[in-house]
């Protein structure tokens, strides 16, 4: 995917101030056992780093009802500047939390959390605002949307008249207090993919999420009441639980199948509950006692998802500290990296930020250094590709400075995005005319374009007569992203000469070769 020979201090700058780039066809490549080029778990070179957005009751984003556009939307950049401060590069924003939408939707009705009413305009399209703020900032933006709840409470006339529940009351069921689509009923399924498709067809998002919402988790002494739907769909299936499954697995094939056909780069991802099956059910199953098992209480066999390819990337939510017994993370995070495991499918690890400093479940969370020892194992384990904190606000608290600890000891420099060569392997044309002048400021990079394909490019540095001939296989010299043409290195020492290399990267951050120039003085 990406090609690199090391140059030789002195033949990389003969050829740059003869030519401009040095020509790299003839350098030997680095001994592959030089110890310093061995890449750095602490400054890995590719990690999905990512915060939740949650909007549902106004957790996050909106903080509350009735703002003005302006303020939700300064509220809105404030997330995404927390994430660039933090070397994230990525967020997951909820757009469609209880059968509603963040953007004028065909199919359903404003959200209700935007304005304080369902069906208020809120005078400008959050969506579209939330997908180009990110991209600004070089952050993929993946948007998050709830299959099956209809309303934080049970009165259905609550709804607006036009809302389709309402159209088709014989579509919802009513339990553990909320309402919920009927997820056995074919129409009621094909609404919800509609809904999401209205999404991916009108925006420039880069992913689809769903959280660990199915069928709705177990609540004592109630009863989902879909027996009728059972008689009349179940369709020789011999048992409710397995018919419930499959209705999950059709959600799950459909709308992945139906984003790729409509944009192939489109990435479709899920965070389930963490515990498939707990192994007492089933010897396959997580060494955990868990009270929920996604597989019999939420009808979601996460688990076949991910052998069958279904989805581009999973992120089981770990919500448990390291040695907590019912669920420890350090025996579910190595069952889930054995599952993914010789498929295409990647594994990020959604992490309880929320629990650092409040939560009475474990005394571990009162460590301040429980998420970064989370960190420390994950990077041990080669499936686990990233992470995602639940949830913004409690990211931002940084209680206990779990989350300035974590920063400081594994988001030290940026990182790629993993690149995904099921979905496209081949790497865009690198840019060109890449040039660095010093400027009283620090020094100013400029570059041209080759690849139409290219979406961002990566700027990589090196002190000149340093000796540093190692790979970029790891980021401890990479600078920065960006969907510029340009970069200002504002911390460039005066009187250091440096080697600069720019790569492009394509929207699935397939990685060109790299292009060099070096500065003056």
């Amino acid at each position: 995917m990406r090609v690199w020979r090391a140059m030789g201090v002195l033949g990389a700058t003969a050829g740059l101030l003869l030519g401009g780039v040095a020509s790299t066809a003839s350098a030997a490549p680095a001994p592959s056992d030089d110890a310093r080029c061995a890449p750095s778990s602490t400054t890995p070179l590719r990690q999905f780093r990512a915060t939740w957005i949650s909007s549902v009751v106004n957790i996050d984003w909106p903080s509350k009802t009735g703002l003005t556009a302006a303020q939700q939307q300064a509220e809105l950049t404030g997330w995404l500047d927390d994430a660039v401060r933090q070397k994230h590069n990525a967020v997951v924003l909820q757009v469609r939390p209880t059968a509603d939408a963040f953007w004028p939707s065909k199919v359903e009705p404003w959200s209700r959390y935007l304005t304080g009413t369902q069906g208020g305009d809120p005078g400008y399209d959050p969506l579209k605002f939330a997908v180009a703020e990110a991209h600004k900032r070089n952050l993929e933006l993946h948007a998050w949307f709830n299959p099956y709840r209809l309303s934080m409470g049970t009165d259905i006339n609550a709804l607006l008249p036009t809302h389709p529940a309402r159209q088709h009351p014989d579509w919802v069921v009513t339990y553990g207090g909320k309402l919920y689509y009927n997820p056995g009923i074919p129409a009621a399924r094909k609404l919800v993919e509609d809904a999401i498709m209205d999404a991916v067809s009108n925006y420039d998002i880069d992913g689809v999420h769903f959280d660990d919402y199915f069928y709705p988790y177990p609540v004592a002494g109630q009863v989902f009441n879909d027996a009728a739907t059972y008689a009349e769909y179940g369709g020789g299936i011999p048992t409710l639980a397995e018919w419930r499954r499959n209705n999950i697995n059709l959600l799950i094939q459909e709308v992945q199948g139906r984003i790729k056909a409509a944009k192939p780069w489109v990435k479709f991802g899920i965070s389930p509950f963490a515990v498939w099956r707990n192994k007492a059910t089933d010897p396959e199953g997580t060494d955990t006692t868990a009270g929920v098992q996604t597989y019999d209480d939420l009808a979601a066999d996460t688990r076949r998802w991910v052998r069958e390819e279904w989805i581009d990337y999973i992120v089981p939510q770990v919500y448990w500290a390291g040695g907590f017994a019912p669920a420890d993370y350090n025996k579910i995070v190595p069952w889930w990296a054995e599952q993914v495991r010789g498929t295409d499918v990647h594994l990020y690890i959604g992490e309880a930020t929320y629990k650092v400093g409040t939560s009475t479940q474990s005394p571990d969370w009162a460590d301040p250094a429980e998420l970064s020892d989370h960190m420390t194992f994950d990077s041990t384990i080669p499936e686990v590709k990233g992470n995602i904190f639940f949830s913004a606000k409690d990211v931002r608290a940084d209680r206990l400075g779990a989350t300035t600890l974590l920063n400081n000891t594994w988001y030290t420099r940026p990182a790629l995005i993993p690149a995904m060569p099921n979905l496209d392997s081949r790497a865009p044309l690198p840019p060109h005319a890449v040039h660095a002048t010093r400027t009283t400021t620090g020094v100013q990079l400029k570059w041209r374009p080759t690849s139409p394909d290219s979406t961002s490019y990566a700027v990589y540095r090196r002190e000149l007569l340093a000796g540093d001939h190692c790979p970029d296989n790891d980021a401890r010299n990479l600078l920065t992203t960006t969907r510029s043409q340009s970069y200002l290195d504002t911390t460039a020492t005066p009187g250091v000469r440096y080697l600069y290399t720019v790569t492009a990267l394509d929207r699935l951050s397939n990685q060109s070769i790299p292009i060099p120039t070096i500065s003056l003085r």
